[in-house]
């Protein structure tokens, strides 16, 4: 009789605890990153009545009698489904699209979370605003003007400079993807060209020094009278500087005194060589005519005449992509790409799928600042809650892998979005209703018991 008795009081104490985590699922549908929490039951100990009996050449077995003593939980799991994804607009917020943690620091002790509501603390470092804590990640490195990120240097606090300055960078290169009209004789059209004259096609080019002042690069290019596929470059900085900057123009490796080459073309319109005026000659890769000239504005501030050199890349020998032609087609002006730039400051920024951080400067430069750190587990099932939507490491959920986004089944992070919680209303409240008549049937298992013991009083009257 007892035994019905506690048999109930088991029943009752473990459906609240399922009802407890129920609640808790549904207090946060809201909570960002949240992963449910799921109650499986098991039945407790068996008293044995009778033993089972092997079967003899009279009878049969007999099966055990046994009476069981109610029930316990067997487990309470965090289910790691995968929440829907609500856009934000912040550039601060991340969400993880597959498996993976965020990596948060405080103090000593290391956090993981799947809620991404970043944001920036007044030094610039990356952080939860609800509770300070630093998220974690690699600083980019520069070797050689490059930034890298270095993964297998172990984690640190994530600082993006907002406001810091970008260093001005001198031009040492500048390239040519124009064509110059074949049918070139006495070239007096001006369409597209900055400047014309007989038989001249003219390109213009903003350059920078170390300082970060602009200056002009003209490049003449001239039909020769009577030769063939040939064309004479002539290079002038600042043009119309009422000072002369002293520009020259090489192709080999001895200082020419001119500021002219001869750039030469096949039949078919692509470049074959380019000649300097001491007579130095390349016939094959890369057609780079070294450009020197003198920066002005280092000499009126004191610091002496500053001699700034850079490379005019005419294109490859025999090629048409991005390279100089002669094809019987109007001449273009195009310097395509040159690589200087003036002083700047960090106005923006933006994360990527894989969690680089990439700096936006006022100068027009992007630049790679650092990179979102993600941890995974063997079974992150074994992970401890800690509070703050934050886990902990347990003896069950195996050490932290920490490493870049899409590494190790790692997901890809999502800017500008949150991950909700994957809590189902309709799941939670079919559960509630399973639970609630699971609590109602041990309670009327524990009155009935009761009833049956007062009638066993009632028996001696």
């Amino acid at each position: 009789m007892m035994r019905s008795l506690y048999s109930g009081v088991s029943g009752l104490q473990n459906h609240q605890i399922r009802m407890d985590v129920i609640g808790n699922n549904i207090a946060n549908i809201n909570t960002n990153g949240f992963k449910k929490g799921r109650v499986n039951f098991q039945d407790m100990l068996s008293q044995t009545m009778s033993g089972a009996a092997r079967p003899t050449d009279d009878l049969g077995g007999v099966n055990p009698k046994q009476v069981g003593l109610g029930m316990t939980v067997a487990s309470i799991d965090t289910i790691h489904t995968q929440g829907s994804m609500q856009t934000t607009g912040v550039m601060t917020d991340l969400a993880i699209q597959g498996n993976g943690f965020f990596v948060m620091n405080s103090g000593a002790k290391e956090f993981y979370t799947r809620a991404g509501a970043f944001g920036l603390d007044e030094n610039g470092t990356l952080i939860n605003p609800a509770n300070g804590m630093r998220v974690q990640g690699w600083q980019a490195e520069t070797i050689d003007g490059q930034n890298f990120i270095n993964a297998a240097a172990d984690v640190n606090n994530l600082v993006i400079p907002v406001g810091s300055k970008d260093p001005a960078a001198a031009t040492s290169e500048v390239e040519l993807a124009c064509n110059l009209d074949k049918r070139t004789q006495d070239l007096n059209e001006g369409a597209g060209a900055i400047e014309s004259r007989e038989g001249t096609w003219s390109i213009d080019k903003s350059v920078y020094d170390s300082f970060g002042n602009t200056h002009t690069l003209r490049v003449n290019f001239t039909k020769i009278p009577g030769v063939e596929n040939q064309w004479q470059g002539q290079v002038v900085v600042d043009p119309d500087a009422e000072i002369n900057t002293n520009t020259l123009a090489d192709v080999g490796d001895v200082n020419s005194t001119a500021n002219t080459f001869i750039v030469e073309f096949s039949n078919l319109g692509v470049l074959t060589g380019a000649v300097d005026t001491l007579g130095e000659r390349v016939e094959t890769g890369a057609l780079q005519v070294n450009i020197g000239f003198d920066v002005l504005a280092a000499a009126d501030e004191g610091e002496g005449q500053v001699r700034q050199n850079l490379l005019l890349n005419l294109g490859d020998v025999g090629s048409v992509v991005n390279s100089v032609t002669q094809f019987a087609e109007k001449s273009s002006t195009k310097a395509f790409r040159q690589n200087g730039y003036p002083m700047g400051y960090l106005e923006n920024f933006k994360i990527d799928q894989s969690g680089q951080i990439t700096g936006v400067y006022s100068n027009g430069t992007n630049r790679l600042l650092g990179q979102v750190a993600m941890a995974s587990f063997t079974n992150p099932g074994g992970l401890e809650k800690a509070g703050e939507s934050t886990y902990v490491i347990s003896n069950n959920s195996g050490d932290p892998n920490i490493s870049q986004s899409g590494v190790a089944g790692k997901g890809k992070m999502i800017a500008g979005a949150l991950e909700m919680s994957n809590v189902d209303l309709a799941e939670q409240f079919t559960d509630m209703i399973i639970t609630q008549r699971g609590f109602q049937a041990n309670s009327k298992t524990i009155t009935t018991s009761d009833q049956m013991l007062q009638e066993l009083l009632t028996l001696k009257r």
